[in-house]
């Protein structure tokens, strides 16, 4: 009897993911675009929610999808490489839609921007306490590759930062509970991500697997800037 074939590592797709998170990181060390120069359109606003050690420069090639398609999109610059605890970061984000006074806004987020982007939905303003009162200015919520239930790596994790990411943090399952939101969220999320074996589906929610790979390389993926289009365009 023939051996059987090991289970692949999909050491290819790994190796092509962090190449893409490297040279994202090296553009924006030189210089990226001012974001201020998506800010324009008649469509829905958007808000960007990068993913931890991420900034928005992350979402670029989606941002300027829904730009060229009419829609205004806005960066949270107080988040910085994002890595405050999702309260927090979710109250940072708050703030900027306060400040900018924005109203019917569709969150578009990449993985931990995905958890902020939930908390968010959960609070009515800044200073209020977390609780399960929508507020009035977020109209839905689109994540890519976000880590709903988790990732068992985190747990392995050296940091709070990533280890706030385990399936078992208290704050991750409390957030879970709120599910009465997730009709109003989009999961996006690759058939394989190196980053979350447990994939990004969420109860209630409408959620759309697609046939890519990575954590970070689907951000530029045309079927993925599809998806995001149509899902931001029907909420």
């Amino acid at each position: 009897m023939p051996p059987r074939p090991l289970p692949s590592l999909h050491l290819r797709e790994r190796a092509a993911d962090y190449a893409y998170a490297v040279a994202v990181q090296t553009r924006r060390l030189l210089g990226g675009p001012d974001p201020g120069s998506l800010a324009s359109g008649s469509e829905a606003p958007v808000l960007l929610l990068p993913g931890v050690y991420e900034t928005w420069h992350f979402l670029l090639p989606v941002a300027r999808r829904l730009h060229d398609a009419g829609h205004p999109v806005h960066t949270v610059p107080g988040l910085g490489i994002n890595r405050a605890p999702v309260l927090d970061a979710a109250r940072t984000a708050l703030a900027t839609l306060e400040d900018l006074d924005l109203h019917d806004v569709v969150l578009v987020a990449h993985s931990k921007g995905g958890l902020i982007g939930k908390r968010m939905m959960l609070t009515d303003t800044v200073e209020d306490r977390v609780d399960a009162r929508p507020t009035e200015r977020i109209a839905a919520l689109v994540a890519v590759n976000t880590p709903f239930a988790g990732s068992r790596y985190a747990s392995y994790a050296v940091g709070r930062t990533l280890r706030a990411f385990a399936p078992g943090n208290a704050n991750l399952l409390e957030l879970a509970t709120h599910a009465d939101v997730n009709s109003r969220i989009t999961s996006v999320y690759a058939e394989f991500d190196p980053h979350i074996p447990e994939t990004s589906r969420l109860e209630g929610a409408t959620n759309v697997e697609l046939p890519v790979a990575g954590h970070f390389r689907p951000l530029s993926d045309p079927l993925v800037l599809d998806a995001v289009l149509e899902a931001v365009a029907r909420s």
